[in-house]
């Protein structure tokens, strides 16, 4: 998760907690999901979600952002920005079922995922949109991709 506003983390962590996402990360320009307004939105599920701050400085000064994502490729994740961009595919494409582990990148709202981010990526993903409507909101666009990836047990 990338720069955010409070009230999106917090609708994003109330998304994750309703549809079983294993946990949210979030980058060092993220708002804090400890903060009030965070909280409240969420309706405290951000305290039921794990939750962890990835990416700080790297012993420089400067962000370790998003290099930090090769450490999850490490672990076995393959990471996917949820941004439209040329590549991206569909979120219901069938390709995006074969992966075990699947980290999804969010972005800010309106600037959405940076460049050096997007290139960092695997996979970019997109929720097809009907005529006239660009994108959602990354709240929303949040709870559309859990649904659709999450886990079919």
């Amino acid at each position: 998760m990338q720069q955010s506003q409070p009230s999106n983390l917090g609708a994003i962590f109330r998304s994750a907690a309703g549809l079983g996402v294993d946990a949210v990360l979030v980058s060092p320009e993220s708002a804090d999901p400890l903060y009030r307004r965070s909280i409240r939105v969420s309706m405290g599920t951000v305290f039921a979600v794990p939750w962890a701050r990835i990416g700080g400085a790297d012993g420089r000064g400067r962000l370790a952002w998003p290099a930090e994502l090769d450490r999850l490729r490490g672990e076995g994740f393959t990471v996917a920005a949820l941004e439209l961009s040329e590549e991206a595919i569909p979120v219901d494409a069938p390709e995006l079922r074969g992966h075990d582990r699947l980290a999804m990148v969010l972005g800010a709202e309106g600037p959405g995922v940076t460049p050096a981010t997007l290139a960092a990526c695997d996979l970019h993903v997109a929720i097809p949109m009907s005529a006239g409507v660009a994108s959602l909101n990354v709240a929303a666009a949040s709870a559309v991709a859990f649904w659709e990836l999450r886990s079919r047990d």
